[in-house]
């Protein structure tokens, strides 16, 4: 039997949004023809866009469709000469001035908020910043449907987005800006989502993404991730009382469902693979470096060394989890660290 523990890479795909993609593959229009079909077409991609707003607290904001945070990400950031920490995420990185100070806890400080893009979870570590006012941008993904925000209240210009963290299909996404941000679009053609981004939109994607961000927003409101929290809490308290284990981050507040487990010589690769071998699904950090062994640039922005931070393994559980199968990775993995122990003194 699997146990997926891996759903800060990916997250199944809701039923909601299974119901509500094989609604819309019975609608034949194009949304952007003016006869019937298209309007129809139109229609329920708005209503979406509304849901989509709605969930994020962006009502009066612009929602643009884009295929996922790395595309939106790059609308707003390349070529602005923007400032961000060596923790982001590398659809972020790639944009930026890596020049941003973080601490062991993996606070970052933006002393010119107006040139940064700061995130408002980290996607490895689990840590929460508090976005300064005035923030430029903000990459929101890891967030999204797992803790309560607004966008609107944030005091962000711009905010990335992607559906399938929150049990929405893969290749869909949305750039949330504030009206009248301008916007220079990289992707040119027909003058879609208000000349911001051509091409014909992915309309099963933005109905799945809706009733995904819609499901996810109801989940959060009842309390669903404190059940989580306190699940990974008691996680965390086994793991470690074994000698030699540190989480990453955990002086600071962090998403409910996210560990960042390091045991310094024991390469975090070697754990994902025996792991998988027992059945559960892990990851050695981001999902968009998997396979790279080099050390997690993250925990070394933090301060850890490199031996440590190429020992790290994230554990991110799930709302659908309960304690028996926590409790069966934890068995797992504290055997397999029992031999690695005894091997290696």
């Amino acid at each position: 039997m699997r146990t997926y523990l891996d759903w800060n890479a990916t997250t199944p795909l809701r039923e909601e949004a299974k119901a509500a993609m094989r609604e819309g593959m019975e609608i034949v229009g194009n949304p952007s023809s003016v006869h019937s079909e298209g309007r129809a077409a139109k229609m329920a991609m708005e209503r979406a866009r509304e849901q989509i707003a709605a969930a994020l607290g962006a009502e009066g904001a612009d929602v643009i469709f884009t295929s996922g945070t790395t595309e939106a990400a790059a609308m707003v950031l390349a070529g602005r000469g923007i400032h961000c920490a060596p923790v982001e995420h590398s659809a972020i990185k790639v944009w930026c001035e890596q020049d941003l100070a973080v601490d062991g806890d993996g606070i970052v400080t933006a002393p010119a908020p107006a040139q940064a893009s700061l995130q408002l979870a980290n996607n490895e570590t689990g840590v929460i910043q508090t976005l300064p006012e005035g923030l430029g941008s903000s990459d929101l993904t890891q967030a999204f449907g797992k803790v309560p925000f607004a966008f609107n209240w944030l005091g962000i210009t711009a905010g990335f987005v992607s559906a399938h963290k929150l049990g929405g299909p893969k290749g869909i996404g949305a750039l949330v800006v504030r009206r009248g941000t301008d916007v220079e679009a990289i992707i040119r053609g027909g003058g879609q989502e208000q000349g911001r981004r051509g091409g014909t939109e992915n309309l099963l994607g933005i109905l799945g993404f809706a009733a995904a961000a819609t499901a996810a927003q109801k989940e959060l409101e009842a309390g669903l991730w404190d059940e989580v929290a306190a699940r990974r809490d008691a996680l965390e308290e086994r793991l470690l009382s074994l000698p030699g284990t540190i989480i990453a981050g955990k002086g600071a507040r962090r998403l409910p469902n996210t560990t960042c487990l390091l045991t310094s010589g024991w390469k975090g690769e070697t754990q994902v693979m025996q792991m998988d071998l027992a059945g559960f699904a892990i990851s050695a950090g981001s999902a968009c470096s998997s396979g790279k062994v080099r050390a997690s640039g993250v925990l070394q922005a933090m301060g850890f060394d490199d031996k440590a931070a190429q020992s790290a393994i994230r554990i991110s559980i799930s709302p659908a989890m309960g304690d028996d199968q926590v409790n069966r990775f934890a068995d797992a993995w504290e055997s397999a660290y029992g031999r690695w122990r005894e091997r290696n003194g």
